[in-house]
């Protein structure tokens, strides 16, 4: 079993009681953010912190029998413990998590993580309610103010779904330009139909161009930079060459979103085609922008 879902088990176990969705995703959310290497990561969604991979965690474990769903909200359903599995610090914050906030209904742990965290309530559709004046205006404050048309570059290697999203959200990207040849990943949240609607949800546009990818054949044996600059300079005189007019398409995308980010898997721009897509666009005599890799 992962460790993090131990942790949901443990919170649940230590409660004993019925916790109702949103409530549980804040205590989650309260109860990650004292960790140094935190399990979840959130989102800012219709009802503040959100965490997309906390909520696929416990569909699994709904599946498994492990916690019981009802209209009251999560519940043990496992007779096994799993608090005493945890380490010795994370047991520490999960008794303090309940100390602080156990006792909280919904409302009241949402408005807290609201005023600790004005950046998690930006999408929130309850925040003008729930909130007082000057910490409503924290929260409007928090929202990303850029004006600049920019061309970004963005990879999901090595990062959770929700760092990913949180790149674009902080950036103000409109659009996503998803620029894989075939885009499927055995990375949660990353293939085309997830990632689409999450974007969606997230009021982030959503576009797959597959005729800029490289195909997954040409993809073997890359060991080193040597490799990946050799697939490169076949990618520049072939694809490149061939997709001038999916490139000027790219290029009237940005100038009417003014905020586009192309995408793929590679951490690292400098082995990514994504880098030299944008360095063609780059070139164009209409390209008066920014090119920003996050």
């Amino acid at each position: 079993m992962f460790y993090r879902r131990k942790l949901i088990l443990a919170l649940l176990e230590k409660l004993d009681e019925r916790i109702e969705k949103n409530r549980l995703q804040k205590l989650i959310f309260l109860l990650t953010n004292k960790q140094k290497n935190p399990d979840y990561e959130f989102v800012p969604y219709h009802f503040g912190c959100y965490s997309y991979s906390l909520s696929a965690d416990l569909k699994a474990m709904i599946k498994r029998k492990w916690v019981a769903i009802s209209d009251e909200g999560y519940g043990l359903k496992t007779e096994k413990k799993y608090y005493n599995e945890l380490r010795s610090d994370d047991k520490i914050i999960v008794d303090g998590t309940i100390s602080l906030y156990g006792k909280m209904n919904t409302e009241q742990i949402t408005k807290h993580t609201y005023f600790i965290s004005p950046y998690h309530a930006i999408n929130s559709t309850i925040a003008r309610n729930i909130l007082p004046e000057k910490y409503y205006l924290r929260v409007q404050d928090a929202k990303p103010k850029i004006d600049d048309t920019i061309l970004f570059t963005v990879g999901y290697e090595g990062i959770s779904l929700e760092e990913y999203l949180n790149k674009l959200i902080k950036n103000d990207v409109k659009l996503l330009i998803d620029v894989r040849k075939n885009p499927l990943s055995q990375k949660y949240g990353f293939s085309k139909k997830l990632l689409s609607g999450f974007c969606k949800k997230l009021n982030t546009d959503y576009l797959h161009i597959p005729e800029v990818g490289i195909d997954s054949s040409k993809r073997k044996e890359l060991n080193t930079q040597k490799d990946y600059d050799t697939l490169f300079e076949d990618y520049c005189k072939t694809v490149l060459e061939e997709t001038k007019e999916n490139q000027n398409y790219i290029l009237r995308l940005l100038k009417e979103k003014k905020r586009i980010a192309l995408t793929c898997f590679e951490a690292e721009s400098c082995q990514c085609h994504r880098t030299h897509l944008a360095e063609k666009l780059k070139k164009s005599s209409t390209f008066k922008y920014k090119l920003k890799h996050i």
